[in-house]
């Protein structure tokens, strides 16, 4: 099996497994209670939450832990506005993961005035049709740092200073479970990030909010998280993410510049065949470890399902609209429609992937189009 959907999910790293389950069987006691045990493990969990925010250069206080991305989005956005009495401004980008866009747009039954700022043909956010929008009465602003679907890279540090020199209340929150430790951390109020995305367990992630941020936070109950995320802290999964993130921090250049090896090769293989097409930014520019191209001739679901019986998984776009049948959102934002977006295809890759199943993958996906081109609609 050559697994190239990694942006959905990715397979937990050994290291990260076996401390799960460490702390399962030994280290399972709830660090909210009295005694020796339980301290000891709120240290441990303190000292993780420490090592993360490092990435941010923050204090550990600044980290929320939370169940995953999702979680980390809608909380991002409801404890900002719980933390105001007013109808503010909402802005967000029409190519946003789900947890931010639908959040978001139901806002607008509440009164909130909500705007969708476009993006360029490369899925990055157009600066001018921000600035435009922003006013005074700003009170959120959600980017994502790098796009799930195409790999595009916002600038987020430069996008936050556009923000606060128009909206100096805003706040601005960015998406970045698609980015977390595998880009330069960037200057924002908020980021959400999510484990199973970096080989660690699904059902973990966090929020960095930043001192000073007005935020009510999220689910009420026992007062974990400095009071703004109750629950029984998930010892065994944020120790694992504590893991997996300790693997990738200190193997970082060596992934980056191997999933970059993968995805020139697999775009190299596959621009040599006929009609098919490159989405989103170029291979240099855009993330090294996504990319997304439209094979034309053939629907994107069919080719997946063939390739699928090869052994090959790939994906037609997020796996959280990937039961949701009908127009890409992020792709008509883009300007990528028809036949083009019909046989659109997202490759992910990891660490653990190599250059020879790019090989491999290219003559699959080459044979595939081979028959399946013969079979289309005229």
């Amino acid at each position: 099996m050559i697994y190239f959907d990694n942006s959905a999910t990715t397979r937990v790293f050994d290291e990260a497994a076996a401390t799960a389950v460490s702390f399962m069987k030994e280290g399972f006691f709830n660090p909210a209670a009295a005694y020796a045990p339980s301290v000891s493990i709120e240290r441990e969990v303190n000292l993780a939450r420490g090592r993360l925010a490092s990435y941010f250069k923050a204090d550990p206080s600044e980290l929320i832990f939370t169940s995953g991305g999702t979680e980390s989005n809608n909380i991002a956005l409801s404890g900002t506005l719980a933390s105001r009495r007013d109808k503010c401004r909402v802005i967000t980008t029409a190519v946003e993961h789900p947890s931010v866009f639908e959040p978001v747009n139901a806002l607008k039954s509440s009164g909130y005035d909500v705007v969708t700022v476009g993006v360029d043909s490369l899925g990055r956010v157009d600066q001018k049709e921000l600035e435009a929008a922003l006013s005074e009465n700003t009170g959120f602003v959600s980017i994502m740092h790098v796009n799930n679907e195409v790999g595009a890279i916002n600038d987020i540090s430069s996008l936050y200073s556009l923000v606060k020199s128009r909206a100096p209340g805003a706040v601005f929150h960015s998406d970045g479970v698609q980015a977390f430790l595998k880009m330069p951390a960037v200057r924002c109020d908020m980021y959400s990030f999510s484990g199973h995305k970096l080989h660690a367990p699904k059902g973990v992630g966090g929020l960095f909010v930043k001192k000073g941020v007005r935020f009510a936070g999220g689910q009420m109950g026992g007062g974990q998280e400095n009071n703004l995320r109750s629950g029984t802290t998930n010892v065994p999964a944020i120790m694992a993410l504590d893991s997996a993130a300790n693997v990738y921090m200190r193997r970082h250049d060596e992934f980056m510049a191997s999933m970059r090896e993968v995805k020139l090769r697999l775009y190299n293989n596959l621009t040599r065949i006929k009609d098919v097409l490159l989405n989103g930014p170029s291979p240099d520019d855009g993330a090294c470890y996504i990319l997304n191209m439209s094979l034309l001739g053939v629907r994107g679901e069919v080719l997946l399902n063939s390739l699928s019986e090869k052994g090959l998984l790939v994906s037609t776009g997020s796996a959280c609209a990937a039961r949701h049948r009908g127009k890409n959102r992020i792709l008509n934002a883009m300007g990528i429609t028809g036949p083009r977006q019909e046989g659109a295809i997202r490759f992910s890759f990891s660490p653990e992937n190599t250059v020879l199943q790019a090989d491999t993958a290219a003559q699959m996906i080459e044979d595939s189009l081979n028959i399946l081109r013969r079979f289309r609609r005229r």
